[in-house]
């Protein structure tokens, strides 16, 4: 019974093994089915091959990943570069506004300062930092000449009838106008024509006749200390020498230039305030020192010149080229000034602010000169 059992057990397990393998679509060993796979696999041979064979397939798609992420990685920071391309490109499309902005403005400029219709552009583009000297004096030379046309008539504006009146009342002018000293000085010179009357005179007499003038007191002290040494020194009369004239009692550079360049004859720059101010608007120089700006000023023009160009250049700052306010819109040299702008430039408004002949009112000298276009000054008041 066991063997037929074994038997019959041994015979079942190849039914359900042959069972198994159909239910899984696979060919039994030995048949027929199973050797024509085995021939078209090779075997394990061929199995083994096979999966050899598949493997390189997979390398190249890995290799090919690989090198697809190595490409994004490389195309990534040539994204994140890309937008400062246009960045660049932006600034550089924007600084062509921000100039094109600055020219407008600076072509606008001028409409802010109106220059006079005859002058137009005046004062532009003169007297810069870029300004060459030897331009500078071209320049310098050529406003002395167009003051010359301008003021032909330009003369010292105090009275005097010779060197000794002049010197006095130069004396006089300081820190006051020449119109008060020259309705101050008649009284003056009738009482004491000479520097021996002078000298000998009271000096709370004197300090009366002169005190329209302030600091009368030490005005009064100085001119007669003056009549003194011209008494004791000079024999009464006023010396034509420079180192003399400065040796005077309230006698300086400035005195003694009035006087040499008027009374003798000898050329000299007068460098009072306003010569000062408007030679350093004209840009002829930067010095604040009267001796330094006479040295730089008689370096710029011959000596023959020194004289008239003192009076053209005062006559043009008290009648247009005021401190305070010039008449920058009514003056003839505009062009040539770079400080054109500094004062009224309006046509209109710049000639209410000319002053004496320039405005139709009195000069300062009760007896100018015969060529003198204005007005003689009023005497003082009560004389």
């Amino acid at each position: 019974m066991r063997k037929s059992q074994s038997t019959s057990e041994g015979e079942a397990a190849p039914e359900a093994n042959t069972a198994a393998r159909a239910g899984t679509g696979a060919a039994a060993p030995g048949t027929p089915e199973r050797r024509a796979a085995a021939k078209g696999s090779g075997g394990p041979k061929g199995s083994a091959a096979a999966k050899r064979s598949a493997a390189p397939k997979k390398e190249p798609a890995k290799k090919a990943a690989g090198a697809s992420k190595r490409a994004a990685g490389s195309k990534t920071p040539a994204a994140s570069r890309t937008p400062a391309v246009p960045k660049r490109a932006a600034a550089s499309k924007a600084a062509p506004a921000s100039t094109s902005s600055a020219a407008s403005k600076t072509a606008a400029a001028p409409k802010q300062v109106p220059a006079s219709p005859a002058k137009s552009g005046a004062g532009r583009g003169v007297g810069g930092g870029g300004e060459s000297r030897t331009a500078m004096v071209r320049r310098a030379r050529r406003i002395n000449r167009e003051l010359a046309e301008v003021y032909p008539y330009a003369h010292p504006e105090l009275d005097f009838r010779n060197p000794y009146e002049l010197l006095l009342a130069t004396v006089l002018s300081a820190q006051t106008t020449d119109l008060r000293v020259n309705q101050t000085t008649p009284g003056l010179f009738a009482a004491y024509p000479t520097p021996e009357d002078l000298a000998a005179a009271n000096p709370e007499e004197v300090e009366a006749l002169i005190r329209p003038t302030g600091f009368f007191r030490a005005k009064a002290k100085s001119i007669m200390g003056i009549a003194v040494a011209l008494r004791d020194e000079f024999g009464g009369e006023v010396p034509g020498r420079l180192e003399d004239l400065v040796k005077l009692p309230g006698v300086g550079r400035k005195t003694a230039n009035v006087v040499l360049g008027n009374a003798f004859g000898v050329p000299g720059i007068t460098v009072d305030t306003h010569f000062g101010r408007l030679v350093r608007r004209f840009k002829w120089t930067e010095q604040e020192d009267p001796v330094k700006v006479e040295a730089e000023i008689c370096a710029i023009f011959p000596k023959s010149d020194w004289t008239m160009l003192s009076h053209r250049v005062v006559f043009h700052g008290r009648r247009i080229c005021h401190s305070r306010k010039p008449a920058c819109g009514a003056c003839p040299i505009a062009p040539l000034c770079p400080s054109y702008g500094e004062g009224e430039t309006d046509p209109e408004k710049a000639a209410k602010l000319l002053k004496y002949e320039k405005g139709g009112f009195p000069g300062q000298r009760l007896s100018p000169p015969p060529d003198y276009p204005g007005l003689p000054a009023p005497p003082l008041a009560g004389a």
